[in-house]
């Protein structure tokens, strides 16, 4: 028995039929062929299937797509806007934020939701938001300063749009 679906991921509505008992991260990644988010403990403990469903940073490892149906999904692969790095993407790049890369996706899409929330988060605060992330390369230095990069960069395009008289 299936159950159809519909799911908007980065942008591009998706209409599918799901088992019942279907991750959301294997709906994405078997269904539709979003390979950012990854699978790790499929308990929530590590966050490498981190997205963001209707603007929340959530892992996808927990929900059944069933539950999401009708629900805006964004992976990491929505980050870019016409092949141009989010900042949070080049934070990552540019500090080195990554080893294996496994972690790395979870990592930027719950750094993102920080950043959304509080543009101008202390370490402490950026360590904590991390917390339900976990990465076995690094020692998550160049992680937060990834985040840091990043949220000095979106601070500043703020500032610029204000500036030329598009902000709040």
């Amino acid at each position: 028995m299936t159950h159809d679906i519909t799911l908007t991921v980065n942008g591009t509505e998706h209409e599918l039929s799901v088992e019942p008992r279907t991750l959301l991260i294997h709906a994405l990644r078997d269904e539709m062929g979003y390979t950012g988010p990854n699978v790790g403990c499929e308990s929530s403990m590590c966050g490498a299937c981190t997205v963001h469903l209707d603007g929340d940073a959530v892992k996808s490892c927990t929900l059944l797509a069933v539950q999401v149906d009708g629900a805006e999904v964004t992976t990491v692969e929505g980050l870019a806007d016409d092949g141009e790095f989010h900042p949070i993407q080049q934070g990552f790049q540019e500090e080195h934020g990554l080893q294996c890369g496994y972690c790395t996706p979870g990592m930027m899409m719950t750094s993102l939701q920080l950043l959304e929330e509080n543009p101008d988060p202390s370490e402490a605060e950026i360590r904590e938001a991390l917390e339900g992330n976990l990465c076995r390369c690094t020692g998550y230095q160049n992680i937060v300063r990834a985040v840091e990069n990043a949220a000095e960069t979106m601070r500043s395009q703020k500032q610029e749009l204000a500036a030329d008289g598009g902000g709040d």
